[in-house]
């Protein structure tokens, strides 16, 4: 049991990465707006994105390279795009995402936002910096099952008001209901480019335990994933559970949502769940600030090498440095644009994800991905009807635009 637990990694660093604002926010605003309601829209984009993702690892377990590597073979152009997008979004995604987690320390243990962002950052940065990818794989297996513990209790907790929740499933017909289904879809599990770093990380995995296959490399992704549909069920029946109905105006900005569902909780279940709800708020925050510090720095210092065509030892702590200092530098000289660079990353990361499931069936499917390890005939079906449904949500959100 510990032999194949040990073999587990990249599956739960992916999870860590997915579980965050999608989970935390989106999902529970959807079922704090519509129930159960948008169930199947849960259901729906976690199957479309399902090959795209798992494509990720399954062509690091093929070749022994990352999906980067795959995107110069397709040419400098692809790569080069890749390089633009993740560095126009970098900073702003890592700036959200740490004022959320910061937001929720600060409502759990008292402080303000300001050192909490500065803790968390330095935490993180630190973490990564003596620990690298074997200190994040050994973390994110203890974070995420924590994680799954808390949320599913708290579920159970809040299940009395179960019948007072609707189960019909509906789609929105209103202007604002549609745009947020749209963007509910979008980041739910997670944008496509983390199907980047869950290949850098199945090759950091390899180089710990070399005998890991293909085989063991998908069931470790099935795991990670499976984990994190489950918990977005999870977070959207605690919006319906504990949200639903009850007259409050809702935040959009993430850090006071994800504190006004720890005070509702706490308001209909008591103090002795705030706790509960509190870890699991804030271990969902906390994967993703980890797991995002370390993803974008890494898959930016392995392009910068394959773009130039030269080794840069020292490349991922110049770019983690570079990360913590555009993200603090963001919070203390940028903070009142924060929202409009959080819409621009928001529409790059959803516009941009038929662009990844494109280049990444394209890849997998052609002459530069093994035989044995390329898609099957169902897969490639699934790919196809991925692909189109990814592109007409796209059209979708820019008709909502206008």
């Amino acid at each position: 049991m510990i032999a194949k637990l040990r073999k587990l990694g990249p599956g739960f660093v992916f999870a860590g990465a997915a579980i965050g604002v999608s989970h935390l926010v989106q999902s529970t605003r959807a079922g704090a707006d519509f129930g159960f309601g948008l169930l199947w829209a849960l259901l729906l984009i976690n199957l479309v994105k399902y090959p795209f993702f798992e494509y990720g690892p399954r062509y690091a377990a093929a070749t022994g390279q990352s999906l980067l590597h795959g995107y110069k073979k397709l040419g400098k152009g692809v790569l080069a795009t890749y390089f633009v997008l993740t560095f126009a979004t970098m900073f702003t995604i890592q700036t959200a995402v740490t004022i959320v987690t910061a937001g929720i320390a600060s409502s759990l243990f008292g402080g303000n936002t300001v050192l909490w962002t500065a803790i968390i950052t330095g935490i993180c940065f630190t973490i990564l910096v003596i620990g690298r990818y074997k200190a994040l794989d050994k973390l994110m297996k203890a974070i995420v099952i924590c994680l799954t513990i808390s949320t599913i209790a708290a579920v159970v907790l809040a299940t009395d008001n179960l019948d007072a929740v609707p189960f019909t499933q509906i789609i929105p017909t209103e202007a604002a209901s549609l745009a947020f289904l749209i963007a509910f879809m979008g980041w739910m599990p997670a944008p496509l480019d983390i199907s980047v770093w869950h290949s850098v990380w199945t090759v950091e995995k390899i180089k710990l335990e070399p005998s890991i296959d293909r085989k063991q490399s998908r069931f470790d992704f099935n795991v990670g994933y499976t984990a994190t549909t489950i918990l977005a069920i999870c977070f959207l029946a605690l919006g319906g559970l504990v949200m639903f109905g009850s007259g409050t105006q809702f935040s959009s900005i993430g850090s006071e949502f994800a504190n006004q569902l720890i005070a509702l909780y706490t308001t209909g279940l008591g103090e002795s769940a705030k706790l509960i709800i509190g870890i699991a708020a804030l271990t969902t925050m906390f994967s993703t600030t980890l797991t995002t510090l370390d993803g974008s720095p890494r898959v930016m210092h392995l392009s910068w090498e394959l773009l130039r065509g030269k080794l840069f030892k020292r490349g991922y702590i110049l770019w983690l440095t570079l990360l913590v200092v555009g993200t603090l530098s963001i919070f203390f000289f940028f903070l009142s644009e924060m929202g409009t660079l959080v819409t621009i990353a928001t529409i790059l990361s959803f516009l941009t994800a038929p662009f990844y499931a494109i280049i990444n069936y394209i890849l997998l499917s052609g002459k530069h991905t093994p035989k044995e390890a390329r898609p099957s005939v169902y897969m490639k079906v699934m790919s196809i009807f991925g692909i189109v449904v990814l592109i007409g949500f796209s059209l979708w959100y820019l008709s909502t635009l206008w």
